[in-house]
């Protein structure tokens, strides 16, 4: 793999390991602002992203305005996956979009929403959201996708321009990338974007080496997971992604999966993981240096 050209741009050297941990879903509910803003204090995550769609959302732009320091992306959604708790669209509640399910949601599932979702209403929704939060004074760090719904082959492209026209850097793994499993793309997919992704890097976008991620099958002893993870990092700027929520009512009535949120939470609350992170060498970054660099350039 070469060296990416962006580890020089921001003063780094080729054999430097940077590390985006990144904190998904904020807003989703309240728990996940509070796990969010506890971690940032601790110093062991470096960005977030914010659903706009969901309730909870104005509460993270009130934090951000509060603690402007905080580096928040906007976290495309264009699905809505619990049974009892769900959301919609920003942009519109016509049916013909494609956007929404027969009880005005989101679909629940990628399938529903590559099946019936019109790339227009995609562009509109995505477009809508991070308008909605850079109106509330947030100083978004950055785009990418919620369940990778938007990476589909369909959407992409409208990804693509909802970052590059506000000079706001993506989610966007290079092609030599390591962790492409983790977005589910196939192989016919994975081949027709690789020219796209050359060119974009020769372009100057700003791009990832890896994506890692903790998954929420269980919660048991989620310090080493992240352990493993994150001791196989490679030189480069790495994204990696965990889904920490604090032990609420609300969240254990949403989530299935909610014991293993938590688990994310006190995993990275422990001086263990975050002294194993300095002793391995890695160095967090964030978003918002990266769409500074851009912006620059």
């Amino acid at each position: 793999m070469t060296p990416n050209p962006l580890l020089k741009k921001l003063g780094y050297s080729q054999s430097d390991r940077l590390v985006i941990i990144h904190t998904d879903d904020i807003g989703m509910c309240q728990a996940s602002i509070q796990a969010f803003k506890d971690l940032w204090e601790f110093g062991t995550i470096s960005s977030g992203a914010v659903m706009v769609p969901c309730p909870w959302f104005l509460a993270v732009a009130q934090m951000c305005r509060e603690n402007p320091e905080m580096d928040m992306g906007v976290h495309a959604t264009l699905n809505s996956e619990w049974e009892s708790y769900r959301w919609g669209p920003l942009s519109t509640r016509d049916q013909s979009s494609g956007l929404i399910d027969e009880a005005g949601y989101f679909h629940q599932w990628q399938p529903a929403v590559y099946e019936n979702a019109k790339e227009e209403a995609v562009a509109a929704e995505l477009n809508e959201q991070v308008e909605r939060a850079l109106a509330t004074g947030m100083d978004v760090t950055h785009i990418d996708s919620h369940m990778g719904t938007i990476l589909h082959a369909k959407f992409v492209q409208s990804y693509l321009q909802a970052g590059m026209s506000r000079l706001l850097p993506n989610m966007l793994p290079r092609a030599t990338a390591r962790g492409f499993d983790m977005l589910d793309i196939d192989d016919a997919t994975l081949t027709a974007f690789t020219p796209i992704l050359n060119q974009l890097e020769a372009q100057g976008v700003p791009m990832l080496d890896g994506l890692f991620s903790m998954r929420l099958e269980h919660d048991h002893d989620h310090i080493g997971v992240a352990k493993n993870i994150l001791s196989d990092v490679p030189a480069g700027i790495s994204h990696f992604i965990f889904h920490p929520s604090i032990d609420t009512p609300e969240l254990r009535a949403i989530c299935p999966d909610w014991p293993a949120r938590v688990a994310n939470y006190k995993a990275f609350m422990s001086d263990e993981l975050k002294q194993f992170i300095k002793d391995q060498g890695i160095q967090l970054i964030g978003y918002r240096v990266i769409r500074d660099a851009m912006r620059r350039s």
